[in-house]
């Protein structure tokens, strides 16, 4: 009898947390995947079933391959970018710097702003101030036009989302840091260690979770990206920087094609899961 009436205060326990995943996640995702099969309009209350045609037609569209490239790239390099300059200043921060809380304050900053507000606060600084400042102190790097070609709208996209990420990184990381025991580091510093000779061999490898979730994150972050370029470059030029959360929006509300829009989604979404299931379970045996 005991038994029996744990088991029902644990189901009473779990009712209300799976009544809200089944409202806000399992019902919203049976739903994506019913419309993905239909070709809907967003506004027509008839649905006509079209199968897998809504798939097919993303294979044979060219855009979502130039989308999905751009995604891709820019997910490797921002990835790379944010966590290697995020550990290091985590680092340089953590080594008794004066200032350091200033610092810490600073490049945290950025990431409390909205994509959007970013991206017109580094539209008019790359159009506006950095050729002024190329102008006036004859520098070829700052009067290029940041986004008018295809290779310097990427590198700038890539520039403002490390400028606006690498704090959130950096915060991590400084936990990460100061959390590791100190019997092991004056173990290391009795040894004849140096600074960076501990942190290579003693506080990194201890710091692992920490730098999976900061990986797990940029990775997720990088391919949902969408308020960054849209309000930088909306996708150009020449549609050469419209990642695929901005193509999945432009055929939905632009085109009106939810179901085909709905149907890019879960591409994207089997994508970045597939993607951060293989990163879980390399960092699982490196554990």
């Amino acid at each position: 009898m005991k038994q029996k009436g744990r088991a029902g205060d644990r189901f009473l326990f779990l009712l209300p947390t799976s009544l809200v995943l089944l409202l806000i996640i399992v019902i919203p995702f049976l739903l994506s995947f019913y419309l993905s099969l239909t070709s809907w309009n967003g506004v027509s209350p008839r649905l006509e079933f079209v199968g897998l045609q809504n798939f097919k037609e993303i294979l044979a569209k060219p855009g979502f391959f130039t989308s999905l490239s751009f995604t891709c790239r820019i997910s490797v390099v921002v990835v790379i970018l944010v966590n290697t300059i995020g550990v290091l200043l985590a680092a340089l921060l953590t080594n008794g710097l004066k200032g350091s809380s200033f610092f810490r304050a600073g490049y945290y900053l950025p990431g409390t702003m909205g994509g959007i507000v970013v991206g017109f606060i580094w539209q008019f600084i790359l159009i506006q101030g950095f050729p002024a400042i190329g102008q006036a102190f004859h520098i070829p790097f700052f009067s290029q036009q940041w986004l008018g070609t295809t290779t310097t709208a990427f590198w700038g996209i890539v520039m403002v989302y490390c400028w606006q990420s690498i704090g959130f990184v950096m915060i991590i990381m400084i936990a990460a840091l100061t959390s590791v025991p100190k019997d092991y580091i004056e173990a290391a510093v009795v040894d004849g260690a140096g600074y960076w000779r501990i942190f290579l061999q003693i506080k990194l490898p201890s710091c692992l979770p920490y730098l999976s979730t900061c990986l797990f994150w940029t990775v997720s972050s990088a391919f949902k990206m969408f308020d960054l370029n849209m309000s930088l470059t909306r996708g150009g030029p020449f549609g050469s920087t419209t990642s695929l959360s901005q193509l999945i929006y432009q055929d939905a509300f632009t085109g009106n094609r939810y179901g085909f829009a709905t149907a890019e989604a879960l591409v994207l979404f089997i994508i970045v899961f597939g993607i951060t299931t293989i990163q879980n379970r390399m960092m699982d045996k490196q554990k």
